[in-house]
């Protein structure tokens, strides 16, 4: 194995211990606002991680470009999402206290 291979195990491996301690923050924090704080945030590093260690394997500068967009288009969604989520959270305990 190279040393870039090395690497890029390396992160794709990070990545993945991140995936999982959101998924046990998602599972284990009391209310929906630590969890999504707990899930956007490992699986944004986690995706992160495992795109840049996949992005040193890719075969072209067209397939790190792809990549690269995956990305950016799941952290914006997930943003956006989880911003929706909160929101939604927020109102209905509003409600629930009047």
């Amino acid at each position: 194995m190279t040393p870039l291979e090395l690497i890029a195990g390396a992160l794709i491996a990070l990545g993945a211990v991140f995936f999982i301690a959101g998924t046990v923050g998602v599972l284990r924090f009391p209310d929906i606002f630590c969890r999504l704080h707990a899930l956007t945030k490992a699986d944004g590093l986690g995706l992160g991680l495992v795109a840049l260690g996949v992005g040193l394997l890719a075969a072209s500068p067209g397939a790190v470009v792809r990549i690269a967009l995956v990305w950016f288009f799941v952290v914006v969604a997930s943003a956006t999402c989880s911003h929706l989520i909160a929101r939604h959270a927020l109102e209905r305990a509003r409600r629930e206290r009047s």
